[in-house]
């Protein structure tokens, strides 16, 4: 991912419910796009989290939760690293959805879904509206979880989704 930006440092674990304090580096806890993950690097990688509640402090830290921190010690292991978020939250963050529109999504066995025909701005759970062969469309989580593989050449998004949400 060459598109993240650094915009925090994890500084210390805050209680026993998972919770983090983050210093910014240049920007206020009030420009975080909250719906948009944040990306934490282990091993080389970057991994997604979203924020599911922060607390500003001052002008430059907030308390922060994440997806899966949920302890103590699970906030310990994201001490003293690097918080990025996608460069497209810095401006480009409505070109992302658009550009969606007309790809095809597969699900990881190659069944066609049919083609995005809307992007869903849900806080908190985007979602994508799914159109195949005239049907009622189905909409669709675009969690991160979920997808397998994203193909910009051919237009394709390959996604793994829970039983149930497979129409």
């Amino acid at each position: 991912m060459d598109n993240l930006v650094r915009i925090a440092k994890a500084v210390k674990s805050d209680g026993t419910d998972g919770g983090l304090v983050i210093s910014f580096l240049s920007m206020n806890a009030e420009d975080l796009e909250i719906s948009e993950p944040v990306f934490v690097y282990f091993d080389g990688l970057p991994v997604p989290f979203f924020i599911e509640d922060i607390s500003p402090r001052g002008n430059t830290k907030a308390v922060v939760h994440l997806t899966d921190v949920r302890s103590f010690d699970d906030a310990e292991e994201l001490v003293g690293r690097d918080i990025f978020v996608n460069d497209l939250q810095d401006g480009d963050e409505n070109d992302y959805p658009d550009d969606l529109l007309g790809w095809t999504i597969f699900t990881s066995e190659g069944k066609s879904l049919g083609q995005v025909s809307d992007y869903l701005d849900i806080p908190g759970n985007p979602c994508i509206e799914v159109s195949k062969d005239g049907k009622s469309p189905v909409i669709l989580p675009l969690h991160e979880d979920f997808v397998l593989e994203v193909d910009p050449e051919t237009r394709t998004v390959i996604m793994e989704l829970p039983e149930g949400l497979v129409p």
